[in-house]
């Protein structure tokens, strides 16, 4: 338990310590600072999302995080969150196929899709070159590149 505060706790470097390493402070401050409201919902999967580095996740599997960590959410609210962190900016969504989407806490990497196992792997931008792109339609304008290489085991390659 925080002791209580008062003025000269200012002073005091633990009590200092304890007050900014609050489980949900950095989480609101994300939150917010993506334009969305702190629910409990939101900072309970948020806090599953970023606080293991960098993470592509179906939903199914961040549904099944939270119900490990005793979080009660529906499988909906885990979509409908997913979708909400991805327009704000905080997750790339990554369709590997119809119906079958990731989310990935990077949102500057390209990716190594292994089409046996459903395993995703993050290739760091400064190993991908684009040489050329074609001219973009009148109207429209360039939001980004994605690159995904699927790649499956050399015994399932058909030559």
């Amino acid at each position: 338990m925080n002791p209580p505060f008062n003025g000269s706790n200012l002073k005091n470097e633990a009590y200092i310590e304890v007050i900014n390493k609050r489980p949900f402070t950095q989480v609101i401050e994300l939150l917010q600072s993506a334009g969305l409201r702190p629910t409990r919902q939101r900072m309970a999967l948020a806090r599953i999302l970023f606080n293991e580095g960098n993470r592509h996740v179906a939903a199914e599997d961040l549904h099944r995080d939270a119900k490990k960590a005793n979080i009660r959410v529906s499988l909906a609210t885990v979509y409908n969150t997913l979708h909400q962190f991805a327009s704000a900016g905080l997750l790339r969504e990554m369709v590997v196929e119809p119906g079958r989407a990731y989310f990935d806490t990077n949102l500057s990497s390209h990716h190594f899709f292994f089409e046996d196992t459903g395993n995703i792997e993050d290739i760091p931008d400064n190993l991908i070159s684009i040489s050329h792109l074609p001219k973009i339609p009148k109207g429209t304008a360039l939001n980004r590149v994605d690159v995904v290489l699927r790649l499956r085991t050399s015994e399932q390659v058909k030559i």
